[in-house]
């Protein structure tokens, strides 16, 4: 069952359709605007990953690279691409400490990550 996208002429969003029988033609509306003048697009070929393999990924040592436990804005950023690649809501409660040690890094007054979190 393929997956197709859209997008709508007349907002610009882009939307994709489940397409349950591909020898069916489908009339897709966008969900913003309710117009049905979409035109699809040819997108890159992707599958899902594995389990195991999204496990690899998280251990390569490129994935840490960039992470500077000194820097809020670095760890939120991380804490963020973490629950990101592990499929999992992080909650509103880790979103707030990120954005808080991001603020105060951009200020320039944050205290250690350590007491932010």
């Amino acid at each position: 069952m393929p997956i197709y996208e859209y997008r709508c002429c007349d907002c610009g969003r882009k939307t994709s359709f489940l397409v349950l029988n591909p020898q069916k033609p489908i009339s897709p509306k966008c969900p913003k605007c309710g117009s049905t003048n979409m035109r699809r697009l040819f997108s890159r070929f992707s599958s899902p990953l594995s389990e195991e393999r999204r496990l690899e990924k998280l251990a390569d040592p490129s994935f840490w690279g960039d992470v500077d436990e000194n820097d809020p804005a670095s760890v939120a950023r991380f804490v963020r691409r973490m629950g990101k690649e592990l499929g999992e809501e992080l909650g509103e409660d880790i979103e707030e400490i990120a954005e808080e040690a991001a603020r105060e890094a951009e200020s320039g007054s944050g205290d250690e990550v350590d007491e932010v979190l």
